[in-house]
């Protein structure tokens, strides 16, 4: 089977790996697995093992021949897109959890990630991803690749780096070594006063890197930034970059006030 460019197709094939990303996740037999871009089913098979039930998402029909082979009665492949989804007409019954895993090409990652929260009893997800995008996710304030989407990700989920996975793994070889990151959904939320407020607050703050926060938050309020700023002894010369998910909660609130 030829992989398909225009579909991101790199196909995992080193057994070790793929046995390791389906114990990732520990399901028991009244949870669902939702599996996105099974392909060829390599990790499929390892995932029927689990006695879980499986919900697979594959976009290209044309590997049907191989995936209908593992469908039974706790296991269904859906041949549509996964951002498409209409999840109350595919998860018809309740389950204690429900986890994901996939391997998602880069343009698509952010989007499948917020599709996927919301799905409600969304306990985990174990994603297969660019080692650049995983330590991305992973990122701790102070480091090049801290971001708004690591913020972002942090406020919903606790993030684990589990796994490299070179890039001689797959076939075809991709151009770049690949890692698994698991998000494990938040039991206890930070409280946050106003929800909008705070994303739109993370993305400007992150509008212009190499600017200092005051400067990507000058239509604010900075008699309360400045109020924050005090509290943790920031200095001027603060960057986005610097601030952990908790201050940026703490400023949101305050400018709820």
């Amino acid at each position: 089977m030829k992989a398909k460019k225009s579909l991101g197709q790199n196909f995992l094939t080193d057994e070790t790996i793929l046995q390791n990303i389906a114990n990732s996740i520990p399901t028991n037999i009244n949870d669902l697995i939702i599996e996105i871009g099974p392909g060829l089913g390599a990790l499929t098979k390892y995932l029927t093992k689990k006695n879980s039930y499986l919900l697979g998402y594959e976009i290209d029909t044309s590997l049907k021949p191989y995936l209908k082979i593992y469908e039974n009665n706790k296991t269904k492949i859906l041949f549509q897109d996964f951002l498409k989804a209409n999840f109350k007409e595919d998860i018809n019954k309740e389950y204690e959890n429900i986890y994901i895993i996939a391997n998602i090409p880069y343009y698509i990652t952010t989007p499948i990630i917020k599709k996927a929260m919301t799905i409600k009893n969304l306990k985990s997800m174990s994603l297969l991803v660019q080692k650049e995008v995983a330590e991305r996710f992973c990122a701790k304030p102070h480091s090049k690749a801290y971001g708004s989407l690591t913020v972002y990700l942090n406020y919903y989920f606790d993030i684990k780096y589990l796994f490299d996975v070179k890039k001689t793994c797959f076939n075809p070889i991709p151009k770049v070594d690949s890692a698994v990151v698991n998000f494990t959904k938040k039991e206890k939320q930070a409280k946050v006063l106003n929800e909008e407020l705070f994303f739109k607050l993370i993305e400007d703050s992150f509008q212009y890197k190499r600017k200092t926060l005051k400067n990507n938050l000058k239509n604010y309020n900075l008699d309360k930034i400045n109020e924050i700023y005090t509290k943790y002894n920031l200095k001027e010369t603060t960057r986005a970059e610097e601030l952990s998910l908790d201050i940026f909660i703490d400023i949101t609130n305050n400018l709820s006030q």
